[in-house]
């Protein structure tokens, strides 16, 4: 008997990895059964931008793993996230789905991973090296996997696992002195903690991001933005436009057909049914920062550009929402542009008058300013309701920044959050019942709302009251600064960052 033939399907039997040919999966490389998962596969809903994943294997636990991997090559920092949940009521309350981190698609290879369980068991497990015994650190709460965000993120040799249940803020926990090399395989995975049966489980708002680096200069250097679009119903956001520059304040038209953004000193109006984007003529106005509304009747745009003959600060001009040639509004800078009153008379701003930063009102077709708040501390961010009863603004007055409101002619004011977050630009919905707005970390300084953070947005009754979690997002500085309610209050358009290649 000619040996080699036997020897090689020895081989082939004992081999721990079984490699399909290459093929990506949405964003991923690739898939492969690591282990003795035999059965597993992958399929990726290019509409939704969802994955469905299957994956068998005996447990990913001890020295080996067994369970299905979709995946990518990456080098340097990332961050991996996603919702996620088991499809069915299954067969072991340990089987898992989540993220993992490995040098190689062995199955006793070192890895970091996060763990979901059938059961919401939350742990950070890990291996050290080649071989080692699994280790892992146990979440004090369980999630529910129907409704579970799981995060795994590479900085600077440090991991960090985020978890929680969809809408609540996320927990966190930190994993250092484990030491993979700089490229490794990162993706999603299914275990079935049974080998003889195959489960599945979906991934939806998938998001890898290439953070910014530690050295990144403000206002000068710049990540890639996604121009995402967030279903309130579902809680998903799908990504309708990626560019490798800096885009920042979408905004809704009138009709709902298309989202206006500032880019680099234009404005650029997004045709949602062609997915293309096309500069809207401002004239001289080519400076403007990310501070533009439409009024609420969608026939008038007001601007905020960066006039020279006023030494470069910014200015309030109105121009057609079709384009034209702007009118000024405001004499004196800086003058930040946030809201239109709904009969299209007012505008609403902030400006920088002897150091202080206020909240104003003017006529939008000029005259003299009103100043409506006056207490120390930045005003920021005003915008009326739709029945014009109110304008909500948000103040640092209180120590952390955070949501207040106050009467059109600046009386009764009243602030509506008061939690840990540095809560900014609240965003009324159009029947005037909700506001989303956006909410940095306590570590981020009171009055600054910078580019490039791990950021929360979150949804509250418009008299106040608990706020939950609709996005979890890296972004910041753009990410949602002007009105961008979609007009039947159904979605929200939002800008993530990440560095693209």
């Amino acid at each position: 008997m000619n040996a080699l033939p036997h020897l090689l399907m020895v081989l082939a039997i004992a081999s721990a990895v079984i490699t399909r040919p290459p093929k990506s999966v949405g964003i991923f490389d690739s898939e492969t059964d690591v282990g003795n998962a035999r059965r597993g596969s992958a399929s990726y809903n290019a509409q939704g931008q969802s994955y469905l994943i299957a994956g068998s294997g005996q447990n990913m636990w001890n020295d080996r793993d067994d369970f299905h991997f979709v995946w990518k090559r990456m080098s340097g920092n990332f961050i991996l996230a996603t919702r996620a949940h088991f499809i069915g009521t299954g067969v072991e309350a340990h089987r898992k789905l989540g993220w993992t981190i490995r040098p190689t698609l062995e199955r006793n290879s070192a890895h970091v991973t996060a763990a979901l369980h059938g059961d919401g068991l939350v742990s950070l497990q890990f291996r050290r090296a080649t071989g080692a015994t699994t280790e892992e650190i146990k979440f004090r709460d369980s999630v529910s996997d129907a409704d579970a965000v799981i995060q795994l993120e590479r900085r600077d040799g440090s991991y960090f696992m985020s978890v929680a249940r969809f809408g609540d803020t996320l927990v966190v926990r930190e994993l250092a002195g484990v030491s993979l090399p700089d490229t490794v395989y990162v993706g999603m995975f299914v275990c079935a903690h049974n080998d003889s049966t195959v489960e599945r489980a979906s991934f939806d708002n998938v998001r890898i991001t290439v953070p910014a680096k530690p050295d990144l200069i403000p206002y000068h250097d710049y990540l890639g933005s996604n121009l995402e679009i967030l279903d309130l119903a579902t809680g998903n956001a799908t990504i309708v436009h990626q560019y490798r520059g800096s885009f920042q304040a979408p905004n809704w038209t009138h009709d709902g057909t298309a989202l206006i953004y500032a880019q680099e000193g234009r404005l650029y109006r997004f045709d949602l049914a062609t997915q293309t984007a096309e500069a809207i003529n401002t004239a001289f106005a080519t400076r403007n920062n990310n501070d533009h509304v439409l009024s609420f009747d969608g026939r008038m745009l007001a601007i905020s550009h960066h006039t020279a003959e006023d030494s470069g600060v910014s200015i309030v001009y109105t121009v057609p929402a079709t384009g034209g040639t702007p009118t000024r509004v405001t004499a004196k800078g800086p003058s930040y542009l946030h809201g239109w009153s709904p009969d299209g008379r007012w505008l609403v701003f902030t400006g920088q008058r002897n150091g202080e930063f206020d909240v104003y009102k003017i006529l939008a077709t000029g005259g003299d300013e009103i100043r409506l708040t006056s207490a120390p501390g930045l005003d920021d961010g005003p915008e009326f309701t739709p029945d014009g009863s109110y304008i909500y603004f948000n103040s640092s007055r209180s120590g952390r920044m955070q949501i207040w409101r106050m009467r059109p002619d600046g009386s009764d004011q009243q602030q509506i959050t008061n939690d840990g977050f540095n809560n900014w630009f609240p965003h009324i919905s159009p029947d005037g019942k909700s506001i989303a707005f956006i909410s940095f970390p306590p570590e981020v300084a009171a009055d600054d709302h910078p580019f490039y953070k791990h950021v929360l947005l979150r949804l509250m009754p418009i008299g106040g009251g608990s706020a939950r979690v609709i996005a979890y997002v890296y972004g910041g500085q753009g990410t949602i600064n002007v009105p961008s309610w979609s007009p039947d209050g159904k979605r929200l358009a939002f800008v993530s960052n990440s560095s693209m290649p």
